[in-house]
């Protein structure tokens, strides 16, 4: 679900197999909830990953991310991921993600992600995935 502002939410509980021995969501697992987030919201604007790498030969992958944990998720709690597009070039996009637990914040990313081709190597974004996140930039 995409909010007014073009931010996407995107719901999701924390099951026992993201915690540790201590019911603590474990750090890389906020990675999960992260690519899930970015999925459905590209998939919210029409993105479908399966159709572009046919027609166009290409995939969104992630180069770097920067994570601030903020606060511990924990079992059964309902998470809220929110993504946004802050800037797109002609290779790359760079995204804003929180994972909150209510109003709390429980992890802040900043994630780059790159279009490659089927050799791997960086191709241009195509024309009709910068008309998608339009005015989301």
């Amino acid at each position: 679900m995409t909010d007014g502002s073009g931010v996407h939410h995107l719901a999701a509980r924390v099951y026992y197999e993201d915690t540790d021995a201590g019911g603590i969501v474990y750090h890389a697992n906020f990675l999960r909830f992260a690519e899930r987030g970015r999925t459905e919201y590209l998939r919210a604007l029409g993105f479908d990953h399966h159709q572009v790498r046919n027609d166009h030969n290409l995939m969104l992958v992630v180069r770097h991310i920067e994570i601030d944990y903020r606060a511990p998720g924990k079992l059964d709690d309902t998470l809220d991921i929110a993504t946004e597009v802050l800037e797109y070039g002609n290779t790359s996009l760079t995204m804003r993600q929180a994972v909150r637990r209510g109003e709390t914040v429980l992890a802040d990313m900043k994630v780059v992600c790159v279009a490659v081709g089927g050799s791997g190597k960086a191709v241009r974004i195509p024309e009709e995935l910068k008309r998608m996140l339009g005015d989301g930039v």
